[in-house]
């Protein structure tokens, strides 16, 4: 085919394109169903500054299957530690047999406020409110929040955080929520704590580091507020 048949070839071509374009392209073309773009949700690991991971076998990595939702990962004092996957995987609101609220599953402060409600049997009078709320800068060190019905202690109080009591943390740059645990073992310098949806590849156990400072004990973490309390010290 010589040069100029190519080119009267393509002229020819774009003239009876125009012409189904002038008469309605769609007439002439099947129809064609373009596919919904899923993009993948990452969940990215929340700023801790300074917390290691303790050696426990409990992972949420073991258990990181499509179907692994609500499988019991670890267990504190009898309690019950469910896997969530994504830190914003929710699923519902958890509500005790008497109507407390417990709330959503499985979020850090459903398995705080189920640990309270199963081993003191504590309700707490604001059921509500993300983890970051449960400190309140307005109640004073070692003063009793009523929202809560618990002591409340600063980071850097004179007594040190004990087991059972609640850790708060607050808002970072990954998470505007905060985070919440449950002290389970107190050291010398460093306290470990168990937590429910710390991130589908974090550990239900982690340790940070604690140190006195002239009298006033500070776990070694930015992000702690402080801790809630049965005990009034």
């Amino acid at each position: 085919m010589t040069r100029s048949k190519v080119q009267a070839f393509i002229i020819t071509g774009i003239i009876a394109f125009s012409a189904l374009c002038a008469m309605g392209l769609n007439e002439f073309l099947p129809d064609i169903t373009i596919p919904e773009i899923s993009f993948k949700k990452f969940s990215l690991k929340d700023e801790k500054g300074g917390g290691v991971k303790s050696t426990t076998k409990k992972r949420s990595s073991d258990y990181k299957t499509e179907n692994s939702y609500g499988k019991v990962i670890d267990t504190y004092k009898g309690v019950a530690v469910y896997y969530n996957g994504s830190v914003s995987n929710v699923k519902g609101r958890n509500v005790s047999s008497d109507g407390y609220n417990l709330g959503l599953r499985y979020q850090c402060v459903e398995f705080v406020k189920r640990f309270y409600y199963e081993h003191f049997n504590h309700k707490m009078p604001d059921s509500y409110g993300h983890a970051k709320d449960f400190y309140d800068y307005t109640v004073p060190d070692g003063a009793f929040n009523k929202k809560r019905g618990l002591y409340q202690y600063k980071n850097g109080n004179m007594s040190k955080p004990r087991e059972t009591d609640i850790l708060v943390f607050g808002p970072t740059s990954f998470n505007q929520f905060g985070h919440i645990a449950i002290v389970s073992y107190v050291g010398k310098d460093f306290i470990e704590i168990v937590q429910q949806n710390p991130g589908a590849n974090n550990p239900s156990r982690m340790k940070y580091g604690l140190r006195n400072s002239e009298g006033a004990w500070f776990i070694k973490d930015s992000y702690v507020r402080g801790w809630l309390s049965k005990n009034n010290r």
